[in-house]
């Protein structure tokens, strides 16, 4: 499934690159680097594996980098290639794990929910069509290149996920600072084939979720503020459910 907005874009930042390329989803058109830094190490290595793949390399001025990509966070290189490469619904619905994010919109937390959810094993990502950015070039890099790996579906409103989600006998398990259940105490049936809902920080998950959830969960917390950054909470959560 392609984007219905640009056909190209451009990745920066040296493991966004390297990753996308590894992963092979995508199609590139051609790969820039800071012409300053062509004898770094990591540059050169990015060069070679440019050139393994047949991808053109051109060296420019590190202002020409940043006119491309938007971002001085580039680490000297940039690659042109095609769109994120996200699938159907369908097809995340062999998985047992499935991650629902809703109602998170910085794309920073979202970047690194799937840095997280790419290592502790949520490689099924379901994103709403509203309420949640795309997988931009901006997400891609603070996934450290995790995103490349994943399947990511950004087809429905976040009530259709949950709702096909419980038709087809995921347990609906929502993280809220509020819920009446410790993570750690969910039940093993529960966590068999499992939807994990992620809310965002100023807006929660939506209400039409909880109130058909299995269960609503929270991470036990000892110190004396009020609650988790939504993308740390994300991979605590993740971690505890990747424990059982």
């Amino acid at each position: 499934m392609t984007s219905p907005f640009s056909e190209n874009e451009y990745l920066y930042g040296l493991n966004p690159v390297f990753e996308a390329i590894r992963s092979g989803r995508r199609k590139f058109i051609r790969a820039y680097i800071n012409q300053s830094l062509s004898s770094n190490k990591r540059i050169e290595k990015f060069v070679k594996l440019c050139k393994q793949n047949n991808i053109p390399v051109e060296s420019v001025e590190k202002g020409k980098l940043i006119q491309l990509c938007n971002s001085r966070d580039n680490q000297g290189a940039v690659l042109h290639c095609s769109h994120y490469p996200y699938i159907r619904f369908e097809e995340t619905l062999s998985s047992d794990k499935l991650l629902l994010i809703d109602n998170v919109e910085d794309p920073h937390n979202v970047g690194a929910i799937l840095r997280s959810a790419e290592i502790f094993g949520f490689k099924n990502v379901l994103l709403p069509r509203k309420g949640v950015p795309d997988v931009y070039p901006s997400v891609v890099k603070v996934s450290a290149g995790a995103a490349e790996f994943m399947n990511i579906v950004k087809e429905h409103f976040a009530n259709s996920y949950a709702k096909r989600a419980k038709e087809e006998g995921y347990s609906i398990v929502v993280l809220d600072a509020k819920g009446d259940v410790a993570i750690n105490d969910l039940p093993d049936a529960a966590t068999k084939k499992i939807l994990l809902v992620i809310g965002g920080e100023d807006k929660s998950v939506g209400q039409f979720i909880i109130n058909m959830a299995d269960y609503i969960v929270k991470i036990n917390q000892f110190g004396k503020i009020n609650s988790l950054n939504s993308s740390v909470a994300a991979g605590v959560a993740m971690y505890a459910l990747s424990e059982r």
